[in-house]
């Protein structure tokens, strides 16, 4: 486990902040407030861990905090130990703003422990309003529930809010500083495909890095890829990579030497693309250290429609490749890698992936299917989860290879895990579940192999997406809800209807009778893009709790209330939440913009 990104790993600080009053108060509060301290820093490194797959380290100040002296001490281990999110405890009452964390762009939490020997709560609010009133937004941790004073049981609820704001902030950090590749730029006039640069550096700290696609022809003609592992990759291609039926009309089909020429193309693509995205230690080795360094990206896109795909094999293989757990080189972190170059897509990945561990799903929006169009179709009808109506959500292509949904949780369940859960004979399950058509030449005229499979079973999952809308910004919707497995007899008619080489998922979103979440035709019809991003597990309360860290709205979501979490002084912004939401994004604006 490594991560594979230049630059150290954010660490959360941990702040216990103490009554600075000295010849007593202080000194019979020091071991309780130390010990919260160190009880918050064993929870977070016991149940949270990076995409990349290393354990979380937390840096605790050295001493409690009384004042601005030690507040500043505290700040400067935090700058050379590299903290990239701040969390302040304290059981008592504490000097408000002498004790505060002044840095305006670390995602900044205070737990006050609810106990009635020492005012922790008191102290609290005093932190919350002082925070507020100089604009320094900050999420507020009250158990519901009083203990004991020296009791340090972090309570469920507790617990809860602390997991959801250290998720978020190390999401918020992880991003800052890396890059945005773009090879190639607009697809086919997809609008998330026209990379924004002033929003990922505004919002996001990312960088947006704009490589033209003859870089990787480029790389291909000239051999600049390591030739062991390509010939490895081949191997393991042929072995595990199953051709399914060629669809195309048989005018348009490749003969097999074209077939294999396609197979090495493709193949030579994704170790292309990796390369370009976090460099390869062996291209230096053999003379070709600019193209070894690679572009540091977090995430990245892929145009080829139509410049590329006209005359080169498409990239689902790549994609879908990058974008799952494993390849030849074994079980590994997926890559998060955009069809089409959707950056707004990609970014709502990227999301899902820091707060899940998990390989994402990049898919069309595609279609409402009807309880009535199914059976008028089919002569079927639906049931279970599926009863009220499904969405297809199907990519032209390629999607990972994880949301065959062949890996199982604990209690035997379909999922997609981290990558450090899957065995391998779950990935011998999801390669087998997986087909590889010849690309349909009639839109890929360049041919190809587009991965086919149909997603298994039900799993929780949450559908996410980013748009910008002229004259607000970014806005964010979510969708929880499951993917559903349907009758063989049923899929298969109603897959046939839009392109059987392609990978589909039917998806059912949770409805709660209101608004675009009234039934599951409002939620097709309120959905703001062409695209998708499915992560595995409900995380969309972890996804709100991510935007207003970095002062993205929410438009739409059916996440129930009780889970929102966002910073105390969205309280100020009037009752109506996610009114109060808007107000207050656009009063703090981008967290890395200049207001």
């Amino acid at each position: 486990m490594a991560n594979r990104l230049i630059g150290d790993l954010p660490k959360i600080g941990i702040r216990p902040v103490i009554d600075g009053r000295e010849r007593g108060i202080r000194e019979s509060l020091e071991p309780q407030v130390m010990a919260l301290a160190k009880a918050a820093a064993l929870f977070i490194e016991d149940n949270v861990r990076m995409a990349s797959g290393e354990n979380v380290e937390c840096v605790i100040a050295d001493t409690c905090i009384g004042g601005v002296a030690e507040a500043a001490m505290c700040a400067e281990k935090f700058r050379k130990e590299g903290v990239g999110v701040s969390l302040t405890v304290t059981p008592c009452w504490c000097y408000g703003t002498e004790v505060m964390d002044t840095d305006p762009l670390m995602p900044k939490a205070v737990w006050g422990f609810n106990g009635t020997e020492r005012p922790g709560a008191v102290y609290l609010a005093a932190a919350l309003a002082g925070y507020t009133q100089k604009g320094l937004p900050t999420f507020g941790i009250y158990g519901r529930d009083v203990q004991d004073s020296g009791d340090t049981t972090i309570l469920e609820d507790v617990q809860e809010k602390i997991i959801r704001f250290v998720k978020a902030g190390l999401a918020v950090a992880q991003m800052k500083g890396k890059s945005y590749l773009s090879i190639g730029y607009s697809s086919m006039g997809i609008a998330g495909s026209m990379v924004d640069s002033n929003f990922f550096q505004d919002y996001l700290g990312i960088r947006t890095e704009f490589v033209d696609s003859t870089e990787v022809l480029r790389r291909i003609n000239e051999e600049i890829y390591d030739k062991s592992e390509f010939e490895k990759a081949m191997v393991w291609t042929r072995e595990n990579c199953k051709e399914g039926k060629d669809y195309n009309k048989p005018e348009n089909q490749a003969d097999e030497a074209r077939k294999n020429e396609e197979w090495e193309i493709v193949v030579k693509m994704t170790l292309i693309c990796r390369d370009m995205m976090i460099g390869n230690p062996k291209l230096v080795e053999m003379g070709y250290r600019e193209e070894g360094l690679g572009r540091n990206a977090i995430v990245g896109g892929f145009q080829g429609q139509r410049q590329w795909t006209d005359y080169q094999p498409n990239a689902d293989f790549t994609e879908a490749m990058l974008n799952s757990s494993f390849d030849w080189n074994g079980i590994r972190q997926a890559f998060i890698f955009a069809t089409e170059n959707d950056s707004l897509n990609g970014v709502s990945m990227l999301f899902g992936h820091l707060l899940s561990n998990t390989a994402q799903i990049f898919s069309d929006v595609r279609t409402y299917w009807s309880p009535d169009a199914v059976k008028r179709v089919t002569g079927k009808e639906l049931s279970g989860k599926a009863e009220n109506g499904i969405i297809h959500l199907i990519n032209s292509g390629s999607t990972t290879l994880d949301a065959t949904a062949q890996q199982q949780n604990e209690e035997g369940q379909p999922a997609m895990k981290p990558y450090w859960e899957i065995t391998e004979e779950e990935v011998e399950k999801c390669l087998d579940n997986t087909l590889w058509p010849q690309a349909v030449r009639e839109y890929f005229r360049g041919g190809g192999y587009s991965s086919q499979f149909k997603t298994a079973g039900e799993m929780p999952v949450t559908m996410s997406r980013v748009n910008l809308v002229k004259g607000i910004g970014p806005v964010l919707q979510i969708a929880e809800g499951y993917t559903v497995e349907l009758p063989d007899e049923v899929h298969s008619v109603l897959d046939e209807r839009t392109n059987p080489t392609w990978p589909t998922t039917w998806f059912v979103p949770n409805i709660t009778r209101e608004g675009a979440f009234k039934d599951v035709y409002s939620v097709m019809a309120n959905w703001g893009a062409n695209h998708g991003a499915i992560s595995y597990g409900h995380i969309g309360a972890d996804l709100i709790t991510l935007a207003s860290m970095l002062r993205i709205p929410v438009c739409m979501h059916n996440v129930e209330k009780e889970k929102v979490f966002r910073p105390s002084a969205w309280a100020s912004f009037g009752e109506d939440k996610e009114g109060a939401d808007y107000r207050a994004c656009e009063n703090y604006g981008p967290l890395y913009g200049i207001k």
